[in-house]
């Protein structure tokens, strides 16, 4: 949504001010300019992505146009989920959560919290590493550096669209260029016509620079930001998994361990500490 009305915003005061100054909205209608910046963008796009990488950016991009995943609803869940993990763990022994952790669809435990269950991104990173927990080989260190680079692994994933729509962004306005140059030369073949045809191919060339520049800065650049402002959301909540983790195989009590998670998140997401108290307490007395 607030893509949306971004968009709204910077088109409506780009084209009303061009209208407000006498300008004539019809004179931008340029549809062959058009096809050589987009086309051309889209061909070298093509032409510099590997299919997977091609891929990954259509199937980012509705993401784009969603709100947020990680609310403090989400973290709530998430936090409470990892408590009762914790408790279980605490009261039977790493061994208790075997069945929860190998079918977690079929978890009495994980069913009560739907929003994970349905990010397969999160429930996968949870169960390897309590599985890992339960195998009982590993120390909390090598778990730490395994678990650090799983995040960066899976944050340099969601980067590659982001990488992928920024260069083809930052590559629209040379593609402006280059459909203002094909009009100039246009305008040079057509140099016997009288004035007001040649000021309207020297008006088509000229659009071609504007649409260039507005097309990458104003329309594909916000997509980048966007994706990129939710590749790390995801990275915040691998990272609070990873700290509460850590922290119950230090041996620390469950609500301890949790708040250590609770911390790691951002301050505009997080639950306060009395938030969280009282939900954990609302939960033990269903």
């Amino acid at each position: 949504m607030f893509l949306l009305v971004g968009y709204v915003i910077a088109l409506g005061a780009i084209f009303g001010g061009f209208t407000l100054e006498g300008g004539q909205v019809a004179a931008l209608i340029q549809p062959y300019e058009l096809l050589m910046i987009g086309g051309g963008a889209f061909g070298a796009f093509f032409a510099a992505t590997f299919p997977r990488t091609f891929k990954s950016v259509f199937k980012a991009l509705p993401l784009a146009f969603k709100g947020s995943n990680y609310t403090k609803a989400v973290y709530m869940e998430l936090l409470s989920l990892l408590n009762d993990l914790f408790a279980k763990i605490r009261q039977g022994g790493l061994m208790s959560i075997e069945g929860d952790v190998d079918d977690p669809q079929s978890s009495e435990l994980f069913e009560k919290y739907p929003c994970i269950l349905a990010d397969h991104h999160v429930l996968e990173f949870i169960t390897d590493y309590l599985r890992l927990m339960v195998g009982g080989n590993m120390g909390a260190f090598e778990m730490e550096n395994l678990m650090d680079v799983d995040i960066d692994t899976h944050h340099r994933e969601q980067e590659i669209p982001i990488h992928a729509l920024t260069r083809t962004a930052d590559g629209m306005p040379a593609f402006g260029i280059v459909a203002a140059v094909m009009g100039v030369v246009n305008t040079m073949g057509s140099v016997d016509k009288p004035p007001s045809v040649l000021g309207e191919l020297i008006a088509a060339a000229l659009v071609g620079t504007f649409l260039g520049i507005l097309l990458g800065y104003a329309i594909v650049s916000p997509l980048a930001a966007r994706l990129e402002d939710r590749a790390a959301e995801a990275s915040k909540m691998f990272e609070c998994i990873k700290v509460a983790l850590l922290a119950t195989m230090n041996a620390y009590p469950p609500q301890v361990a949790v708040e250590f998670g609770r911390k790691v998140l951002y301050s505009t997401e997080r639950p306060s500490f009395q938030e969280l108290d009282s939900h954990l307490r609302g939960l033990k007395g269903k």
